[in-house]
């Protein structure tokens, strides 16, 4: 390695991280990114919906279920998104 990054690394271990929140694992780093493009594809889906009450009522429901479940770390799998893509879609085709 370079005299110069081996003291840059050296300088940054040594003083304490500016962040007020602890650093995120690798993995819940990747989890939330997931999550992110989830709730856009979400919302994506949902624009293909006309303006009407069903499309603020599944908006509502998408974003409460995103803050119910906002300290969950474990993501495993999108069933429930998946339900509403396919009620989604019906509503679009209909």
């Amino acid at each position: 390695m370079r005299p110069s990054i081996t003291a840059l690394a050296a300088i940054s271990r040594s003083q304490p991280s500016k962040l007020k929140k602890p650093a995120i694992s690798l993995d819940h780093f990747i989890q939330r990114q997931r999550v992110l493009a989830l709730w856009r594809e979400i919302v994506r889906a949902l624009h293909k919906i006309p303006p009407s009450s069903t499309r603020e009522e599944l908006h509502s429901y998408a974003r409460g279920e995103f803050e119910r479940h906002r300290e969950v770390t474990d993501v495993t799998g999108k069933s429930e998104f998946d339900m509403m893509r396919r009620y989604i879609d019906e509503q679009v085709a209909g």
